[in-house]
């Protein structure tokens, strides 16, 4: 699994390479390794379905029990059959889509790291890897919907899709920590176990909202459905596979994943069932209300994950079966219309349905293939999609809960509306009127042709013959989500009941709305001023706050002045140290002993004071050198009294090179200048004062306290068996303490380089005396 994982990583590079040696048959190829991991994954099949989940475990960070641990059970198997099979046909279309673009090969590469990463999130078992490829998606999604990046909208759009799911993911990181903290494993397979644990745990409210909060960004519930469609400013095979199989599932992937550890509860079902049923009825309306195909198509996505999402917070037997057929189904005739939209514009340049109609004659396999994706979403017989809509409506008839009529109502709205807006896109493009043309459009080539047929054309096949699929795979995959095993069969025809009575209802009021659809986008207008007001608003009200804040922040803070900076950053040290203190007294310990301070320190102790003291005061620029010399030599003989005589050695070449240099430099400058005031002179020295009075209580306090005891008896134990040295000091300075060595070296280097160069400031040929200057 982890080769398979980095096998998209590792061929990521070498696409542009292909590309350049084929570039007709680039995309073929490079669909040949998502069809190789379909083929692996199918091999598979019947060892997870009838045998169990398969583990695999390689320790990665054992110091922070991070190993590389992957699971492959039903659920990660069909979610993997899906990113790589789609991904397959993605290719081949985007390299005949696209074979014109100068981007191209760019595109290739995003999409490899993409569908690895997707790859990564579905079959990690440990919470923090999990994390990682989560936010790998995020940064290729972000990628490929800035695809064109001379195009300013879609930057702009990509940016938001960024902001908002890196935004969920902050929140999911602290969900994940807290989630492994309570469960007491990282690992999602013993996690998944636990689940009386997890739910009991006073802080299952905060984790499981962090969690959610995550999955919604990412899969797009009510309030963050906003970024979504706007990522349709991607090119079209994107637009195609992140809505179809990908990125827009993954946070439907880890609610069904974690239903087991975190589901079964009131919360549970309020937070997935409420926010999926406003997203599903919200989703299908605002397609309704549409006109672009891919805008229209977006939408309806919208609508399908906040049914997934509803289904999972369901959580019965009968939503779980419900949300694995529903899944499949929205991947197949997803996948097959997104690319329908690529072809109507790719071979009549058109985006708007307004400007579409009557182009079978034309496009009849394209129009033969919307025509079942159509079907599909609409959930007609003998589409798959009318079974996945049958089981829709099974699991909010059947469910107990008081607000199953709410759920049910949610459900009758959308399929109503979502026949219309199958309608719209499966007849309004190919028959009625034909719309006017600057030619006539011919059939797309077959490598954009092969997509939109399999995937229609496996939606119809697995309408007729339901039992490839559901004993297998979707029971499984059910069962994964479940944490019991389904065994629920799926079928075509279950007789005449509630169910097929209300499918057919809406059928037939669906059609008629599809009827009237320009008088429904008329009588539904007023809701634009409500979007006024809406998430997406609040969206950009918050980033134009953020650059106010900044702005603000930046007039305020960024004064151009050094000065103004340290003393900023200095007087906020002292403000915390003081809060610290404040909030727990006990910590600072005061126990100050003079008693044993020899004559020769304390005089040291008052050079060092007085030449402090003048280096701030003398006007002499030489007389300030000097000063300063004495500080630095005043320390080096206290280094030298407390038994370091390393530091003072250094300490000695660097003062000297030092006082050197600022003799050199000091007698080329004009003499000193006062440009402050005495008032603003006298606040320097009280911030000095202060910050030093704080440093010297503080280190007084540490040498009245101690938390552990001293490590020097373990030098001297392990002096010679660790170091191989008797001479304690030594083996500290190349052993133990090698890497601060280094760093007192390198200054030592850095010393010695200065002064040789000063040696050599004067060529070999310059021998001429400077000329005396008199002003």
């Amino acid at each position: 699994m982890l080769t398979g994982i980095l096998s998209g990583f590792l061929l990521a590079p070498l696409a542009p390479a292909l590309h350049r040696l084929f570039p007709r048959y680039s995309g073929w190829l490079l669909a040949l390794l998502p069809a190789g991991l379909t083929l692996y994954f199918l091999q598979q099949w019947l060892p997870v379905t009838q045998q169990g989940p398969l583990l695999s475990h390689i320790d990665w960070v054992p110091a922070l029990a991070m190993p590389l641990s992957f699971m492959l059970d039903g659920l990660s198997l069909l979610f993997a059959l899906m990113i790589c099979a789609i991904g397959a046909l993605i290719f081949i279309y985007a390299g005949r889509y696209l074979e014109d673009h100068r981007d191209l090969p760019r595109l290739y590469v995003l999409l490899l790291c993409f569908m690895a990463s997707m790859l990564g999130v579905v079959l990690s078992d440990n919470l923090i890897v999990l994390f990682v490829f989560w936010e790998l998606t995020s940064i290729t999604s972000y990628l490929l919907i800035g695809f064109n990046h001379e195009d300013a909208n879609a930057r702009a759009k990509a940016l938001q899709g960024l902001i908002v799911t890196v935004g969920g993911g902050l929140a999911l990181m602290t969900g994940f920590i807290l989630l492994g903290q309570i469960g007491g494993s990282y690992e999602l397979s013993v996690l998944i176990t636990r689940g009386d644990t997890i739910t009991a745990h006073p802080l299952y409210g905060l984790t499981l909202v962090l969690i959610v909060l995550g999955a919604f960004t990412k899969s797009a519930q009510f309030p963050f459905h906003f970024w979504l469609p706007n990522a349709m400013a991607a090119p079209t095979p994107v637009s195609a596979y992140l809505h179809s199989a990908t990125m827009v599932k993954a946070g439907i992937y880890l609610l069904a994943r974690l239903h087991p550890a975190m589901g079964g509860t009131e919360l549970w079902l309020l937070l997935l069932g409420g926010a999926g049923a406003i997203t599903m009825v919200l989703g299908v309306f605002l397609s309704l209300r549409a006109t672009g195909i891919k805008r229209m198509l977006a939408y309806s996505t919208v609508m399908a994950l906040g049914t997934l999402t509803m289904l999972i917070g369901l959580g019965t037997r009968t939503a779980l079966l419900a949300a694995m057929s529903y899944l499949l189904a929205h991947s197949l005739y997803k996948g097959a219309l997104f690319m329908v939209a690529g072809i109507i514009d790719h071979q009549t340049g058109r985006k708007d349905f307004l400007d579409t109609g009557g182009w079978a004659r034309y496009l009849p396999v394209t129009s033969a293939c919307a025509g079942l994706a159509a079907m599909s979403l609409a959930g007609v017989m003998p589409l798959f999609g009318f079974i996945a809509k049958e089981q829709l409506l099974e699991a909010g008839l059947n469910h107990g809960h008081a607000l199953a009529p709410l759920f049910s109502a949610a459900i009758v709205v959308a399929a109503t509306l979502g026949v219309a807006v199958a309608a719209v896109i499966g007849i309004r493009p190919w028959f009625g009127k034909p719309a006017a043309l600057t030619h006539t459009p011919s059939e797309a080539p077959p490598a954009m042709l092969l997509g939109p047929a399999l995937l229609a054309g496996l939606g119809l096949l697995l309408g007729l013959i339901p039992g490839l699929i559901d004993r297998s795979l979707l029971s499984a995959a059910a069962s994964a989500s479940l944490g019991e095993r389904v065994t629920q069969p799926l079928a075509l025809w279950h007789g005449i009941n509630t169910a097929l009575l209300i499918s057919l209802g809406a059928v037939l009021v669906g059609l008629v709305l599809f009827r009237y659809w320009q008088g429904f986008r008329h009588a539904t207008r007023w809701t634009d001023t409500l979007a006024r007001f809406g998430p997406e608003q609040a969206y950009h009200r918050l980033m134009d706050g953020l650059v106010a804040l900044s702005n603000s922040q930046t007039r305020l803070l960024q004064s151009g002045y050094l000065r103004y900076y340290l003393i900023s950053t200095l007087l906020t040290l002292v403000a915390l140290v003081i809060a610290a203190l404040w909030l727990n007294p006990d910590a600072l310990k005061l126990r100050p002993d003079f008693t044993d301070i020899q004559l020769h320190e304390a005089v040291i102790a008052a050079v060092l004071v007085i030449a402090t003291l003048a280096a701030v005061t003398l006007q002499s620029r030489l007389g300030a050198v000097a000063s300063l010399g004495a500080v630095g030599f005043s320390i080096a003989l206290l280094y030298v009294l407390f038994s370091a005589p390393d530091l003072s050695i250094t300490q000695v070449l660097v003062e000297t090179l030092t006082v050197i240099m600022l003799v050199l430099v000091l007698f080329r400058l004009p003499g000193f200048l006062r440009l402050t005031r005495t008032r603003t002179r006298l606040a320097d020295a009280l911030v000095g004062i202060t910050v030093g009075g704080m440093i010297t209580v503080l280190l007084l306090s540490v040498l009245g306290s101690r938390y552990h005891g001293s490590i020097a008896h373990y030098f001297i134990t392990e002096s010679v068996p660790a170091g191989y040295g008797r001479n304690i000091v030594n083996v500290i300075l190349v052993d133990f303490r090698a890497l601060d060595t280094l760093g007192e070296l390198f200054v030592l280097a850095l010393a010695a380089t200065g002064v040789y160069a000063m040696l050599k400031l004067r060529s070999k040929g310059d021998t001429t005396e400077p000329e005396e200057t008199h002003d």
